[in-house]
């Protein structure tokens, strides 16, 4: 598909995801007043997977056998495009996340980033990040965590150098780490391009969970050449 055709089709496409994901949240709405966790994460991930099918796209999700939902891991992905997250809740949406403060901001939708443990963030600092891990490290007792340790999208394909915040969670709790692999995103929508290309193909790929004991004595240095390694192996 050329990038003209691509181009006129974006503008439509995204302002009716706008309107859709605002009627969802509407919806949404009193579900969260009744503090209805459950049902809240389902719609959740209902209306991550209708996105993709709204861009007449299919998401592949390889590697399912490798997520086992009963533990609660650090998820770490590459990161490319701001359909990304929406990718890893379309399989995993009982996931703690952070992002932008000024969200919390946003009548009604504030309402329900905290009710999905949404964790905001202000500007970088040492001060601000340590918050960000001590609230990641509180809400996500009792579920896994999903972090991008690139810190933000790549603005030319390759994967970006990771991290090492998500080592601080890790040496914090008894968890495993989960590599996931994405791909075709970057084709898709990077942050550097303001079309959807709708002619990229994605998929995401599950790699077998790294345990813990195979990690945890490594330097922080070797954890992320690790981890960074996993995820690369899978990416095209």
């Amino acid at each position: 598909m050329s990038s003209k055709i691509n181009k006129i089709l974006t503008i439509p496409a995204f302002g009716f995801l706008y309107v859709y994901t605002a009627l969802g949240v509407l919806f949404l709405i009193p579900l969260t007043w009744l503090n209805a966790k459950k049902p809240v994460h389902l719609m959740t991930r209902i209306w991550a997977k209708s996105v993709f099918l709204i861009l007449f796209k299919r998401l592949r999700v390889l590697g399912k056998e490798n997520l086992d939902k009963q533990k609660h891991n650090i998820i770490i992905a590459n990161h490319a495009s701001l359909f990304d997250i929406l990718a890893i809740i379309s399989f995993y949406p009982e996931v703690t996340w952070f992002g932008h403060e000024r969200l919390l901001k946003v009548p009604i939708f504030s309402r329900y980033l905290r009710m999905i443990d949404y964790i905001p963030f202000k500007e970088p600092s040492i001060r601000n990040t340590r918050h960000m891990l001590e609230q990641l490290l509180e809400k996500g007792k009792d579920k896994s965590i999903a972090i991008f340790p690139e810190g933000t999208r790549t603005l030319n394909g390759k994967i970006n150098p990771f991290y090492r915040g998500f080592i601080y969670l890790f040496r914090s709790r008894e968890v495993d780490i989960q590599p996931v692999t994405l791909n075709g995103f970057y084709d898709l929508k990077p942050k550097n391009r303001f079309y959807i290309d709708f002619g990229s193909k994605l998929n995401v790929i599950i790699h077998k969970s790294i345990p813990r004991k195979e990690l945890i004595d490594k330097s922080d240095e070797e954890i992320l050449d690790v981890v960074k390694s996993v995820i690369e192996s899978a990416y095209y």
